[in-house]
Parts: structure tokens; sequence; C-alpha cells
């Protein structure tokens, strides 16, 4: 991954936009602190902040075609340049970079090119012999993306990476929508991002077939391997990153290792249930395990700086990014660049505990498309920038394309809760050896078969209650009892919520700023309770009831 800023059509002097761009771009540079890159064409700029992951040795950003007519600014990877390479046999590739296939393909079949790649991405590129701009991002919105214009500059469109290197210049700023392709040329921001499951009413009927539903999500794996860097897997002990972690062991022998992070307590093994079951996960795949501990006080502190680099306010969000944010900073320390995560598993298959209570099959189905449809507002935004604050670049594999085609289109029936059923039952089957008739177990059955616990949960049950302690503190009550004079559009509800929007407006005032911010909140319609938390829903509760009795 890697921090783009671009501006198009800029009304005013081109070389006092050069360096307010260099500035600008600079707020971006802990996603790229390998390189920085800056190209003018005419009245547009295009900047790059690099992270080397792919081609070290030859992809500086901006790139251009051959003859410097079209240039191009990507963060992210595409997984399948090699076979799109193919597809351009003439084309004169000036580097390794995975990005640079999207100039040649552009050149050959346009802004269709889009549909043609598997990856994860945003970018900018400027066409000069038509002075237009075209800007995507990734089916998902796995990557960050932002628009925006200033209502003194008419006819100037701006982009970047994350929301702080517009918000000083531009008074109406935009999340670019995720499957999305933008073309100065019309003034029109179109989907291109069309799969079967997403806008349809009717609900899918295909059986699980374990066999496809493994296989699907070992080649995304296979597919995220791609590097020349140091990498790893975020091992929280839960089902969805320690699947990864046992594929990505099977698959490579480069992994470098498999790393968690979590709260200090006295009482470790009640506190914090993940870490127990990331050492269990770690020692069963053999994999050089590392885990750092951090305390509250180090959460706390924290807080202020993680608002600044995630640009939300929303609770759930900022719980669980605080952990990840602080382990990002360990794992640059190590080397490591590239880590693997196991975000997006949940919303597909309904794992979050509220799904419990859907009331059928339709609205379970409903809920996850939902989920998938704003996962770059909460858990992909979370695990982008928590990481990327440090230069570190995460792949999700659970959200690979040809993955969500299989795993979305399967009968919701088969997705839910039942007697004898746990929460993302049939994932836990399709890799159970009953299934698989492996004699090598991918995991043992107490991570298998392990009961959902939320990522800001299972690093320490008190790291939520001092959240919401430290709240207290810093909110009074007659603050709290005007919530809604100070924001009427969206109310805090609790203290905590509260704490975070004042911190964000802190460091975003501009109305503008607020309107990118999409809260995570379970389903009320369904009786449960607003606060996010897996412990909040009864069902966790009585999952270890039942193991105790």
């Amino acid at each position: 991954m890697c921090g783009i800023f671009a501006v198009h059509n800029y009304q005013g002097d081109i070389n006092t936009l050069r360096r307010r761009a260099l500035q600008l771009s600079k707020k971006l540079r802990h996603r790229g602190p390998d390189w920085s890159g800056c190209k003018i064409a005419g009245n547009n700029i295009l900047c790059h902040e690099r992270l080397a992951i792919v081609g070290i040795d030859s992809g500086a950003q901006p790139l251009t075609n051959e003859n410097e007519t079209i240039i191009l600014a990507v963060n992210g990877e595409i997984y399948n340049h090699k076979l799109l390479e193919k597809k351009v046999p003439n084309a004169r590739f000036k580097t390794h970079s995975d990005c640079e296939v999207i100039l040649h393909l552009y050149e050959k079949i346009d802004k269709d090119v889009v549909n043609h790649l598997d990856g994860m991405f945003s970018f900018v590129l400027l066409d000069t012999t038509r002075n237009r701009i075209i800007a995507a991002r990734d089916p998902i919105g796995i990557t960050t993306l932002y628009q925006g214009w200033s209502s003194s500059l008419p006819g100037t469109v701006y982009f970047a990476s994350e929301l702080k290197a517009l918000n000083e210049d531009c008074d109406k700023i935009i999340a670019f929508p995720p499957g999305h392709i933008y073309d100065s040329e019309t003034g029109e921001t179109t989907r291109y991002y069309n799969p079967t499951w997403w806008n349809s009413d009717e609900i899918p009927k295909n059986p699980v077939d374990y066999k496809v539903l493994r296989e699907a999500l070992e080649k995304a794996v296979r597919k995220r391997l791609m590097g020349e860097v140091p990498y790893g897997v975020l091992l929280s002990g839960g089902l969805d990153s320690s699947l990864i972690a046992s594929i990505a062991t099977r698959e490579s022998l480069k992994l470098s290792a498999t790393l968690n992070g979590n709260t200090e307590d006295e009482d470790i093994d009640e506190s914090a249930p993940d870490l127990v079951a990331a050492r269990r996960a770690a020692d069963f795949l053999k994999t050089e395990h590392h885990e750092y501990t951090f305390t509250i006080q180090e959460g706390l502190d924290a807080v202020h700086d993680i608002i600044y680099h995630l640009e939300t306010y929303d609770v759930t969000t900022i719980r669980a990014s605080t952990p990840m944010y602080l382990l990002s900073r360990k794992i640059k320390a190590m080397g490591v660049k590239m880590v693997l995560s196991g975000e997006g598993s949940d919303e597909i298959l309904g794992g979050y505990l509220y799904f419990h209570a859907a009331p059928n099959a339709t609205e379970f189905h409903e809920e996850t498309i939902n989920r998938v449809k704003n996962l770059h507002t909460a858990d992909c935004l979370r695990a982008n920038k928590s990481t990327m604050a440090w230069g570190l670049e995460a792949r999700v594999p659970f959200l690979d394309k040809d993955f969500l085609d299989v795993a979305m289109t399967i009968d919701p029936e088969e997705k839910m809760y039942k007697e004898g059923r746990m929460e993302k039952y049939i994932l836990r089957k399709a890799f159970d050896v009953s299934t698989t008739g492996d004699s090598r177990p991918y995991l043992p059955d107490n991570i298998l078969w392990r009961q959902k616990e939320q990522f800001s949960d299972g690093v320490g049950y008190s790291w939520i209650d001092s959240l919401r302690d430290a709240a207290e503190e810093h909110i009074t009550d007659e603050q709290f009892a005007n919530a809604a004079e100070r924001w009427p559009m969206d109310t805090p509800t609790t203290k905590e919520a509260y704490w975070y929007r004042e911190q964000f407006e802190s460091w975003f005032p501009e109305e503008a700023c607020s309107t990118s911010v999409v809260r995570w909140i379970p389903r009320s319609d369904w009786g449960c309770p607003e606060d996010p938390s897996g412990r909040a829903q009864t069902v966790h509760q009585a999952a270890y009831d039942a193991l105790e009795s």
C-alpha cells in the first residue's frame, strides 16, 4: 500500500500548487516511507508516497508510459498482474511494479481496465492527450480514497488516500465509493463492480459445497503471498486469523511470523482470551510467534493519535483499532512490511454474535450484504489505516472477489445459527477433518470450533471497560446532556461516543469531514443492544455458561 494525492484541472498557478501539493502529500508519508514522487502535466498534479512491496528496485511512482502521455499513481496490489501483462504483449514495461500493467491496459481498453483487475487498489490516472483523469477504488474498499472540491476553485477536483490531505483545502469531501470509477470527461462516478449477489432481491438457494468453499479461501491466501519482503499473519487466536495462518503455512515456507497484541492484566487467561488461543494456534502451526502486550494506559494514551489516523469517531472501530495500531508499530520495528489479516469473514458469513437474533433467512442475508457493502467504513478502514499509520500493509483474503462469489451465493439457511450449529458453522465445517479427509488438521478443535470474540473484546475485557471509564472522566454530565444541540444530525448516545466525536473534531473541524463517517451498530430492530461489543449480546455469556455446565 501507499499514499496518493492528486489535483485535476487546477484553477490557479501550477507552481504554487506544486509547493502546496508536496505539503499535503507529506501528510500521507506514514503510508509510504520508502520514496516520494511528483508529476505535473498541464494544470494537473499527481503525488505518490511509496511503500515498496513488489518491484522494490524499480517501482517508484507516479508511473508513466513510454512517451509519458499517461501518468499513474496507485495505492494497492494487483495480484493478477502477470496474467494481465500477457494481454498487452507489445507493451514496454519500465518497472517490475505490479501496478504498471494498469497503464498499458488503459491504452488498449480504456477505463474498462478496472473490470480486469484482481486486487486491492485505489488509483488516479491522467491521460494528458485528453486532459482526462480517471479514478477508481477496489470493489469492497480495502484501500482508502477520498474525493474533494473547493468552492473557491470551481472545476478543480482533488483525490487523496486520507482525509487529512484534503480537509484544509476542500470544503466538500466524500469517501470515494468502492467498486466505482470516476471519469473527468463526463464528471460522473459509475459503478463497475456488479456481482450477481450485490443488489439481487432473490435469496440465493445454492447448497454449501465445503470443498469449493475451502479451495476458494486457499486460493485467496495463495494470491496474497505475492511480495519481495518479510511478512506475517495477524493471529488473534480466533477462527478467521487462525485459518489464514494455517493456510499460509501450508502454502509458503517464507512466513516470517505470527503476531498478536493484547492488554496487560494480572489474570491473562481470563481477561485476554485471544492471547491464550493465539498461543495454542501458533504452537499447533509451529510458527515463529511474537506477542506484544500493551498496558491499558498505553492504549488510552494512543486514542487521540488513533482518531487522527483513522479519521472516524465510530466507537467499535476505535476500540478495535487501538491494539491493531500499537501492534503494527511493533511489527514494523521487527522489519515485517506486510501482514495477512482476517477481516471480512464475519460480514460475509454472519459471524457477529448479534446475527443469532436474525428473525429469518431473508433478513440474515440482507444484513450480510449490507455489512459487506459498508466494510469500507469500518473493518476495512480500521485494517488499512491502523497498519498504514506505520507503513505496514495488510492483505485480506476473505475479501477476494472469487471467494465472495462463492460465499455470498450460498443459501443463508446454511449460514444461520441453528440448534447444534454455532456462528460461521459452514466455514468451520469446510476445514474440519471430517470434511477434508486430511490426516493433517488445519487447526485443533479448540480453535476451529471456538466461539467468536470480537477483536476489541478478545484483547482483554478490561480494555473496553477502561475506555468507558476514561470517557466518564473527560465528559461531564452537562456536556452529554447537551449533545443533541452540538450534533443534532448524528448525536452521540454515550459519553464514550461523545469523547471520540470531540477528539475527531479537534483534528478535523470542517463540517465536510464528518460526512465520511458511518457508525457501526448492531440491529436494534432485532432486539439487540446498541453497544457493538460482542459481550453485550446475550449469546456470548450463554456459550460460556454451556461450556461450564
